[in-house]
Order: C-alpha cells, then sequence, then structure tokens
C-alpha cells in the first residue's frame, strides 16, 4: 500500500518481449481489424478520433461504432449513429485498468473516471469476504470493480478474536487494518500454529471459490508471515491457476537482511518453487534506491522462465497508514527515513518525532505521505519495457490523501510522455491497458475483452486531448481532477462527458473469475 531514461520500447517491441518472456502476458487471439462497410446505425459513434489500440499497434484517425456496451466498428468511412461526438484532434484509447486502487468507494472511483480509469481493482490488500464485497458494490460504481482474496483479511479473520472487538468476518471489508492492529496485533506479528495455517489456507480457497482475481499480500505488514506461510499459499494460487499479487517483505535498504533485493529475491523464488505466477506491486516505493537493480532481477527472472511483472505509480511519494508494522523499532536508522519526511495530508504539516509517536499511539489508521523516492528511479520504472502503471490510491479522508489516486494516468500521458518523452504514447497506453488486461485474461476470461479498442471489446473508452491532458492533483489539493479527458465510457456509457462527470451514473459492472 505504498511508494512506488531507460530507452523506450515501440509497442512491437515491448508485444515481443513479451511474448517471449511471459505467457501470461501474450495477446489472446481477438478480432481486431476495422470493418469495411458497415451499414448498420449504431448506439454511438465516435467520429474522426486518433484511435490507438496497444494490443495490435493500430494508431489511425477512424469512426469508432459502438451498441449494446461492446465496440462492434471500426471503420475510416463514416458511420451513422443514434449518438454522435466528434473525436477529432482527440485520442481513442482503451479505458484504463488500475491494478491497485485501495479506494473503492464512490468518491475514489469518481475520481479515477475522471482521470481516465474505467477499471478500478483492488489487487494487492484484496478483500475477505469476497461475497460480501462483490454483493455489498453492486449496482454503485461508476466504474468496473473487482478484487483478489486477502491474506491481511484471512490472517486477521484466523487470528483475532472479532467478537471481542463487536466485529464480524463482514466488518473486516470495512474496517481499517489499522483498527484492528490497535487492539490485537497477532495477526501482524505471530507466526501462524499448524492450525491457524490451515484455516488460512482454507479462508483463501473460499475467496478463490467465491471468484476472487488471485491472492493479494502485503506482507510487509504482516511481518509474523513466515517464508512457510507464503509459500504454502502461493501453491494454492498454482492450484487454482491465478496470480499472486504482492507487497513485498522489506523496503528498507539498510538493515543487514538485503531489503528490497531480499523480499524480491523471496518472491521469485516462491514462483519459480511453486510454478505460480507473481506481480510485485509498486516497485518505485518498494525498491527504494535499489530499482534498477530490482528491475533487472525482474527481467532476467523473465527471461527465465518466471512468471513475474511489475508496476509503478508516477509520484516520489509514497502513502500509508501511521499504524503500519514497518513503523516498528527504529525506522528512520532501518529505512532511511527522516520524521521530517513524512506528512500528514490532513494538515499538510512534516511530522515531528513526538508528534509521530502520538498519532500513532493514539490514532493508528491516520493516513501519512512519506517523501523519500528519488524522481530518476520513478521515471526509469515507468518507462521500463513491461512495467505496468497502477495507483496504489488510498481512501480519501474529508477530501485529503496522496494526489496519486486523483491523477496518476494523466500524469503518466502529461508528465513522463509529453513532457519528459521517457516513453512513447503508445507505450504508456499499453503500460495503463492492455498489460493489465492481459496480465489477468488467461484465469478472468472478462478481460479479454478490455484493454483494447477493437471490434468485440467491450466499450471501456477514454478519450483525450493529448496536448492538454495532465494531472491537477497536488499534495496541497490531492482531489482536484486531472484536465484534458473529455470522454469517458464505461461499457458503452457516459460516466464523463464533454469534461464532466455523470454523477448520477453508475455504469459499472464486477470483475469476476
Amino acid at each position: 500500500m505504498r511508494r512506488a531514461t531507460l530507452r523506450t520500447a515501440t509497442v512491437h517491441l515491448l508485444a515481443a518481449f513479451l511474448l517471449l518472456t511471459n505467457s501470461d502476458l501474450m495477446p489472446a487471439a481477438h478480432a481486431a481489424g476495422p470493418t469495411d462497410a458497415p451499414t448498420d446505425n449504431y448506439d454511438l459513434v465516435i467520429r474522426d478520433g486518433r484511435v490507438m489500440n496497444p494490443e495490435s499497434g493500430l494508431d489511425a484517425v477512424m469512426n469508432v461504432g459502438i451498441s449494446g456496451g461492446q465496440i462492434t466498428a471500426l471503420s475510416r468511412e463514416p458511420l451513422k449513429g443514434k449518438v454522435e461526438i466528434d473525436g477529432g484532434g482527440l485520442v481513442v484509447a482503451p479505458g484504463f485498468i488500475d491494478l491497485h486502487a485501495h479506494g473503492q468507494r464512490e468518491y475514489e472511483a469518481r475520481l479515477q473516471a475522471q482521470d481516465g480509469v474505467t477499471t478500478q481493482l483492488e489487487m494487492e490488500a484484496g478483500v475477505y469476504p469476497v461475497d460480501g464485497w462483490y454483493e455489498k458494490r453492486a449496482g454503485t460504481n461508476p466504474i468496473n470493480y473487482g478484487a483478489t482474496v486477502s491474506h491481511i483479511q484471512t490472517r486477521q479473520a484466523t487470528m483475532t478474536d472479532l467478537a471481542a472487538l463487536g466485529l464480524t468476518e463482514a466488518d473486516l471489508n470495512g474496517d481499517p487494518a489499522a483498527t484492528v492492529m490497535a487492539a490485537q496485533r497477532a495477526w501482524v506479528d505471530a507466526a501462524a500454529t499448524p492450525e491457524e495455517l490451515a484455516d488460512i489456507r482454507q479462508r483463501v480457497q473460499t475467496g478463490l471459490d467465491q471468484g476472487a482475481l488471485g491472492i493479494g499480500f502485503g506482507i510487509e505488514y504482516t511481518p509474523g508471515a513466515t517464508r512457510d506461510e507464503i509459500l504454502s499459499l502461493f501453491e494454492i494460487a498454482q492450484a487454482n491457476g491465478v496470480t499472486n499479487f504482492v507487497h513485498a517483505r522489506f523496503s528498507a535498504e539498510l538493515i543487514d537482511h538485503g531489503g528490497s533485493v531480499d523480499a524480491v529475491q523471496e518472491l521469485i523464488a516462491d514462483a519459480a518453487i511453486s510454478g505460480a505466477g507473481v506481480h510485485i506491486v509498486h516497485i518505485g516505493s518498494s525498491g527504494g534506491r535499489r530499482v534498477p537493480l530490482l528491475l533487472d532481477m525482474i527481467d532476467r527472472a523473465r527471461a527465465n522462465g518466471i512468471d513475474v511483472s511489475t508496476e509503478v505509480y508516477p509520484y516520489t511519494a509514497w502513502s500509508t497508514f501511521i499504524g503500519a508494522a514497518f513503523f516498528d523499532g527504529d525506522f528512520t536508522s532501518t529505512m532511511g527515513l527522516d520524521y521530517g519526511d513524512i506528512e500528514l495530508p490532513a494538515t499538510g504539516e512534516r511530522l515531528t518525532k513526538e508528534q509521530f509517536q502520538r498519532i500513532r499511539a493514539e490514532a493508528p489508521e491516520t493516513i501519512i505521505v512519506g517523501h523519500d523516492m528519488l524522481e530518476v528511479n520513478v521515471t526509469a520504472a515507468v518507462a521500463h519495457p513491461g512495467v505496468m502503471i497502477a495507483s496504489d490510491g488510498m481512501f480519501y479522508q474529508n477530501g485529503r490523501a496522496h494526489p496519486r489516486g486523483a491523477g496518476t494516468f494523466s500524469r503518466v500521458l502529461g508528465h513522463y510522455v509529453r513532457e519528459l518523452k521517457a516513453l512513447s504514447l503508445m507505450d504508456a497506453l499499453a503500460k495503463m491497458s492492455y498489460l493489465p488486461a492481459a496480465r489477468l485474461e488467461k484465469v478472468v476470461p472478462q478481460m479479454k475483452q478490455k484493454g483494447r479498442i477493437s471490434v468485440g471489446a467491450d466499450a471501456d473508452i477514454v478519450i483525450f486531448d493529448p496536448a492538454t491532458v495532465s494531472d491537477q492533483a497536488t499534495f496541497e489539493e490531492p482531489a482536484t481532477p486531472s484536465k484534458g479527458i473529455a470522454h469517458v465510457l464505461v461499457n458503452g456509457i457516459f460516466v464523463v462527458r464533454d469534461g464532466k462527470l455523470q454523477e448520477s451514473v453508475h455504469a459499472g459492472k464486477p470483475v469476476r473469475r
């Protein structure tokens, strides 16, 4: 849940690289070509937009016909629609797929919609119970939603006396981990007994049986979870054909166990031993100063047949809750972090040691922001072939949080593509749409219809001005919507139209195995 130039590959080289090195990222057979002489009257037509499809490399001015929530025509010839919008001068691209979005309420989903996101997934922390989480969101989301089953929450359900806290398992999806941590810490610090591990494994399997998209881990938040425990859950993932989405065990660098390098080696080893896939979240923040080495490790592991991928968010600050386990002990020494690097979003102030300790004791669920990442490493990860973009967006408290929850995707397009020219527009679109879809589509068939602009694909579409698109959310004003996003369609329905959020629209559908 915390922190996220090299040569930019063309989209064809990027696709070839992924085909050779990771079968889970291979494009599925999919109708991608334009139709030549469509005659239907479509529900909606996007006229004369610059259509960019990162799956095929298509980049051409075309007309897009949409009916029944799907793309039903791509044509250089005019199309007729019940509703028509002018895409002249705008890019028509697949809607962005955020693999790492903690803020799953309508408030955060609306901010993400205005950043071009059409599908937000809670893959790192995950959820439990899974059925209850999906039921609660039915019919209430402006954009598509889905989640893994949570290792953290199955540990809480197993190793915490919830009744003593006045809670049930159903409350875990709405109750911050920090609130439970404040009262009982066994799920954080203790190694599971054989009986408890059997219970955790059963709960994880139940979540997968209920359609969870994989298994989500926050190992740095559960230091009591042994390497044996994590490996045993990778084996469940392999048996079910799903991927593990993991916040690695360490991000600190100044400690004798090897820090982030050791943590990534654990995950690559577990993937090799179990045969399961692993996606390492926010490499920019978890990697610290070792990001270049970790990217090389991941590349070489993938070249040797290990199913491993990663992601980054385009900021030099991370965010978490102040009660997190990695703040135990002398974190200023182990993490090379000063108290003055920690910001309280509620007020914008940087903390002193005394303030930090007081807030941590009294309100461990308080969200903080840490400023200690290097821009050169973030840029390297954003531009690196195969690295996906994901926001790690947090829940907003009274409109305050890390700005990544509102501006991640537009920031990549505006700052890293247009201003820095760190990567091409097509590569950026692939990292934000096609690659996340391809990462999941082997076990989540719905995802074969997302992340593309092609006939038969879901009409999850973002239409933006490449000359003006940019993030507007700042650490001072973190809930400011992005600009330059003209239209966003979710399942063929306008969620953003003419730059304005359609507040009464709940077009999102569940993404579920």
